[in-house]
């Protein structure tokens, strides 16, 4: 049996493709081993998952002063410890890793006793836990055409983002059900992240009188982010996150109005949903969504507007102009290499794992 062992977290975005990996490697009959953080988002999401978890110490690692720059580092070296004894004990054949610093020390341990390691990148440019760990892997996969300049040549793989399967089969129907709203008018669904997105929720509540005479709105606000006075709106439905129903939303939805999280994105990519990207601005990031949003709106996927330019009225010419070219847009998605990247990371595992069978 080949074995594997998977790892990221300390968000969402460091876990989710390491979920959608899961059915294909369970298929073709891996064992897995999942190694994160004692008590990061990915223990509770992988554990629901049924896969067994194993959590290492871990610091992060920053380029700005901080009092945790002295600790971190111990944490840090605990980790290898403690990755490396792991890794000892489970001898995998191939290592996966999405990122965050967490992985850190499980690269670094792979490193230790040769077993190959396979990176996924979702941002446009490399974040720092993932610049570590590119020396000491095999390959490294990416969402984006512009990332391959910053990664070693004989490194870089352009895969996309692995997407869970159950997203991609959703029914119209039952998200029609589910929300209460009907097929006469069509649907935006607003998705602001997990925390929401206030500058996005204050926008579109503002514009809500005048979208609601031609559209419908499905909107997934964030935690705490509800507005009592709007519930019961004729044509408004707002949730402050949604979970298994979500790939029927999506499946509902003519347009999709986002932040550019990569993951997020290429679930929009995947699924060929006509799409207008707010991203995160410059001032509140390190600038990675405005780069994302840029790369999509350059493939033809994505109308982009700016937080700072966002109004009413830029924000309404944004969802016409969508609406009304929408053909263009899912035509453009259609013609993109980057919706299979769960068979395309797969292949990648199975060349690793099979080599190294060889090999022993």
């Amino acid at each position: 049996m080949k074995k594997i062992v998977l790892t990221g977290g300390g968000t969402a975005g460091h876990v989710t493709p390491n979920l959608a990996l899961l059915p294909s490697l369970q298929e073709r009959g891996y064992e897995i081993h999942y190694i994160g953080s004692y008590n990061g988002i990915e223990k509770k999401l992988i554990e629901g998952a049924g896969i067994p978890y194993d959590g290492i110490s871990s610091g992060k690692l920053r380029r700005y002063f901080d009092i945790k720059n002295f600790s971190d580092p111990f944490r840090v070296i605990k980790g290898y410890a403690e990755a490396r004894s792991l890794l000892k004990k489970y001898r995998p054949d191939v290592v996966f890793s999405k990122g965050g610093f967490v992985s850190v020390p499980v690269v670094l341990a792979a490193k230790h006793f040769k077993i190959p390691t396979i990176i996924h990148e979702s941002d446009m440019t490399p974040g720092l836990a993932n610049k570590i760990c590119i020396p000491s892997a095999a390959k490294v996969c990416c969402n984006f055409p512009e990332t391959l300049q910053y990664l070693p040549e004989d490194k870089a793989v352009l895969t996309g983002s692995p997407i869970r399967r159950e997203l991609l089969q959703g029914d119209r129907l039952t998200g029609l059900n589910f929300t209460g709203l009907s097929a006469a008018k069509p649907i935006i669904m607003v998705i602001g992240g997990s925390l929401g997105a206030v500058a996005i929720n204050n926008a579109v509540r503002e514009l809500l009188p005048k979208l609601l005479q031609k559209y419908q709105v499905i909107h997934i606000c964030g935690k705490g982010h509800l507005d009592e006075g709007l519930i019961g709106r004729p044509g408004y439905v707002q949730y402050e996150y949604v979970d298994a129903p979500l790939r029927h939303l999506f499946a509902a939805a003519d347009i999709i109005l986002s932040r550019a999280g990569a993951n997020s994105i290429c679930e929009i990519l995947a699924l060929r949903k006509p799409n207008i990207l707010i991203p995160l601005s410059a001032a509140a990031s390190r600038g990675d969504q405005i780069l994302n949003a840029r790369s999509f709106e350059k493939q033809g996927f994505s109308t982009v507007l700016e937080e700072e330019n966002v109004t009413s009225d830029t924000l309404y010419d944004a969802i016409e102009n969508t609406y009304e070219n929408r053909r263009k847009f899912v035509d453009a998605m259609e013609k993109s290499e980057l919706s299979d990247a769960v068979n395309i990371v797969m292949g990648l595992i199975a060349s690793y794992a099979e080599k190294e069978d060889t090999d022993k």
